[in-house]
């Protein structure tokens, strides 16, 4: 448990503006400090045995090494380092990616301050904090039928069509092809044995595949 000494932090994060923000303000706090700060994962990779950070506050979406795919390097250089995940995206497959790769917690960048800090002593202290939002996605997986047909991005596509979303809408927040989100639908469905959108909804939420 880290208490009564400073807890050492880095920022990854390749926007200059929310950087220097989240730097100022973590520095404002007594016992946090941000040792360094970095616009991409190469870059933080060669410095993070020296920085020795408690926490890395990490953005998904990177130039070049992507967040999801850095949590992996990252623990591999400092395994007891705790990794908070601090993005704009709240979809399924990122949430639950992110915690299988090694992810301490997940926050959406609309949090506040507060909510930063007391996340940032949370993951030091062995807990998983997580945005609301977060946290009612992975609550919500838990209350799915298990035995479903569909395929996690199945599901997570189906569940933005009850929405009320479009197919370009869909393949925009999810960062696919529109024909990628055409073939997902066809699949389900086939699956549901449906030939509508609002028969593959009632199907999937009166079997709470969704």
């Amino acid at each position: 448990m880290i208490k009564e000494k400073q807890i050492r932090v880095v920022i990854i994060e390749d926007d200059k503006t929310i950087r220097e923000g989240f730097s100022y303000l973590i520095n404002a706090v007594v016992n946090y400090t941000v040792v360094s700060s970095y616009s991409n994962v190469e870059d933080a990779l060669k410095s993070l045995p020296i920085d020795q950070p408690h926490v890395v506050l990490l953005d998904i979406e990177l130039p070049g090494i992507k967040g999801i795919d850095s949590i992996s390097k990252i623990k591999s250089t400092l395994p007891s380092c705790n990794i908070i995940m601090l993005t704009v995206f709240d979809n399924e497959d990122l949430v639950f990616s992110a915690l299988k790769n090694g992810a301490s917690g997940y926050l959406t960048k609309n949090c506040s301050t507060e909510k930063i800090i007391e996340a940032i002593q949370e993951v030091s202290d062995g807990g998983a904090p997580m945005s609301m939002n977060i946290a009612k996605i992975v609550i919500k997986s838990f209350h799915k039928n298990q035995d479903s047909p569909l395929t996690r991005r199945e599901t997570e596509i189906l569940e933005q069509v009850a929405k009320g979303k479009s197919r370009n809408k869909i393949a925009k927040d999810m960062f696919i092809d529109l024909e990628t989100v055409k073939s997902h639908i066809k699949n389900i469905y086939s699956k549901l044995n449906v030939h509508s959108r609002e028969d593959a909804i009632k199907e999937a939420k009166d079997n709470k595949y969704i």
